[in-house]
């Protein structure tokens, strides 16, 4: 997909309306439409890159930078307790749409929005071995 067929892309530009939060050079930030809390909010670079490893590191610090700015506007506006950062990484992680994004999601306890972390043990020996083969891959 490119930057021609991307819905985020389109959002963007202005082609598709959206409730938006915040804008300026590096970012665009806007209501789900699709929310899981009020006040679930997109935030995706202006450039049109499709994952997370894919985007230059300096592009990553200035997402960051906005993203905390953001966290604490949405806080604060919602009144919620805290609130999940999540950036979905190809099809298998739950990313639909093809350009790099980060949901911020208002939470309160008891909300029941990812109520349970699905965590498990490593067996014996296992995690050395994975943790072998990332840093051989790094």
């Amino acid at each position: 997909m490119d930057a021609n067929d991307c819905i985020f892309c389109k959002i963007v530009s202005g082609q598709i309306p959206a409730a938006v939060v915040f804008q300026d050079e590096v970012v665009f930030a806007f209501l789900d439409i699709g929310p899981v809390s009020d006040g679930h909010t997109l935030v995706v670079p202006k450039e049109h890159i499709d994952k997370f490893d894919r985007a230059s590191p300096q592009l990553l610090g200035q997402v960051a930078s906005r993203l905390a700015k953001i966290a604490a506007a949405i806080q604060k506006a919602t009144g919620c307790e805290g609130y999940n950062i999540l950036c979905n990484n190809g099809r298998a992680a739950g990313q639909v749409v093809n350009h790099l994004h980060f949901h911020i999601i208002p939470r309160k306890t008891g909300d029941g929005v990812i109520d349970r972390w699905p965590a498990y043990k490593y067996p014996a020996g296992a995690a050395e071995k994975i943790a072998d083969k990332i840093r051989k891959c790094l």
